[in-house]
């Protein structure tokens, strides 16, 4: 199942993705995909945010991973600096359930992520305008979509 949004403004994106966010459980797998600037880490704030995050949620680029408290675990992941190799990272440790994990650049670990999933790409169309594309895998994901389409 496939949705796309178009928003006019960075406070559409962000109310948007705090929709999203409300409808989150945990175990939940988001992934964020697009261009530099595109609002990957706008929309994950706003996500959190409805999930109860009250510190600031900021890019874990060079962490990779931060972990936040909420109405349950929020797992914010940044894949850019990332290759195919994740062992080390024990991405299993986040996708087992407990809480809600959204992955930025989820193309440079592709090979390591579970098919289930909701996945995002936002596209940057004008200064302040975004075309968000989802894609739901699973039947989770397909309900969550449908859920995030009437919300």
């Amino acid at each position: 199942m496939k949705l796309t949004w178009k928003t006019k403004a960075e406070k559409e994106t962000r109310s948007l993705a705090a929709r999203l966010g409300s409808l989150l459980h945990p175990g939940d797998i988001v992934t964020l995909s697009g261009d530099l600037g595109a609002g990957k880490t706008t929309f994950t704030k706003a996500l959190a945010a409805a999930l109860g995050v009250t510190r600031t949620v900021n890019s874990p680029t060079f962490t990779i991973i931060k972990e936040y408290e909420g109405r349950c675990p929020f797992y914010h992941m940044d894949a850019y600096r990332l290759d195919d190799s994740m062992e080390e990272l024990g991405l299993e440790e986040y996708t087992d359930g407990e809480g809600v994990l959204v992955i930025e650049w989820p193309e440079m670990i592709e090979d390591q992520l579970p098919e289930d999933r909701l996945s995002l790409h936002l596209a940057y169309t004008g200064e302040t305008t975004r075309e968000i594309y989802a894609e739901a895998a699973g039947r989770r994901y397909e309900a969550l979509l449908e859920e995030w389409k009437k919300a």
